[in-house]
């Protein structure tokens, strides 16, 4: 009841400085009201009790004053103040397009690229909540492994199953673009984006890469492609005729002229990782350029919180009155 979030007229409170002067006037004028009695000796007034009334006279005085401060912090106008808010979030829709050709095994990411790679993204998606997020998968051909979805938690899931040899092996890019492109072309959400990550030329598959590109251009979806790769050689695992594992340096070849032309004729960015933390830094930036529309509209209402206090007041200076001339009465 008494809960106060503002004041409507907060100048009337400078009116409680006049209280202390009201004490001080009081105390004076008390002191000088007592009557004077001169006697010979207090010896015979020496055993007369002093009454609980003497004391509750200045009772009246403290109930005036209670309701003047109550008074006027009732002229204040205390105010509680309730607010609500609207919230409306516009997610975007994002297809993580990831190779997993052989050539993802490539030991110049730790444990290897394609790992790394599904590493990075689960925690790009966790910083999603609001968006719809579905993934596809490419080497020689490509297909959907999780159609646009909000449960973040099936895609995370879904990841263990992501590995290199699942289907056919080449670097079919236009493929992979083109198959994130089928997720998006209906969507309507207000913005539409494709994270094709590779580490390879495009080699295999039936669409030609800025062919897909231009289509998705023209459903207003934009590419960031990222290289994925460090410069020169990388350590590759082959198996000899025993089945026995060893590294052996291969020379990493990726398309980044093509890869720079389909994030241009998009609207999105090309970018170059050649270790783990260049990629997460390379996620962390995308995650930056996408933010989903939150608007927030907050309305509050204000109510009154004066009656209480006014009333209060009413009635201690009824009771002061009821006490000042009943209880207190002075003979004439």
């Amino acid at each position: 009841m008494f809960r106060i979030d503002t004041w409507a007229n907060p100048e009337f409170l400078w009116l409680l400085l006049l209280l202390p002067l009201l004490i001080v006037w009081y105390w004076f004028r008390h002191k000088k009201s007592n009557a004077e009695l001169r006697v010979s000796g207090l010896e015979a007034y020496g055993n007369v009790p002093v009454t609980m009334k003497v004391w509750l006279i200045h009772s009246l005085f403290a109930l005036r004053l209670l309701a003047l401060a109550l008074l006027i912090l009732a002229i204040a106008r205390p105010q509680a103040v309730s607010s609500k808010q609207n919230i409306h979030i516009e997610g975007i829709d994002i297809v993580l397009t990831l190779d997993v050709s052989s050539s993802m095994l490539a030991r110049d990411f730790k444990p290897d690229r394609l790992e790394a790679a599904k590493e990075v993204a689960k925690e790009f998606i966790a910083k999603r909540p609001n968006d719809r997020i579905g993934m596809v998968i490419f080497s020689g051909e490509a297909f959907t492994q999780v159609p646009l979805t909000t449960d973040h938690s099936m895609i995370v899931n879904l990841f263990r199953e992501v590995k290199s040899g699942m289907i056919e092996d080449g670097t079919a890019i236009g493929d992979g673009l083109a198959t994130a492109v089928s997720r998006l072309e209906e969507s309507e959400a207000i913005s539409k984006v494709i994270i094709l990550l590779t580490d390879g030329v495009n080699n295999s598959g039936s669409v030609d890469p800025l062919s897909a590109a231009e289509i998705a251009k023209m459903f207003g979806i934009r590419v960031y492609t990222i290289g994925v790769g460090s410069r020169g050689y990388a350590p590759y695992p082959v198996q000899d005729q025993f089945g026995r594992t060893h590294m052996q340096q291969m020379e990493v070849q990726i398309d980044e002229d093509l890869l720079k032309q389909i994030a241009g004729e998009t609207g999105g960015r090309y970018f170059r990782a050649e270790n783990n933390e260049k990629l997460r830094k390379i996620y962390d930036e995308i995650d930056q350029l996408e933010k989903s529309k939150i608007d927030v509209q907050e309305f509050k209402k204000k109510h009154e919180k004066f009656l209480p206090f006014a009333l209060i007041a009413v009635g201690f200076f009824i009771l002061e009155m009821l006490l000042r001339y009943m209880y207190f009465r002075k003979l004439p």
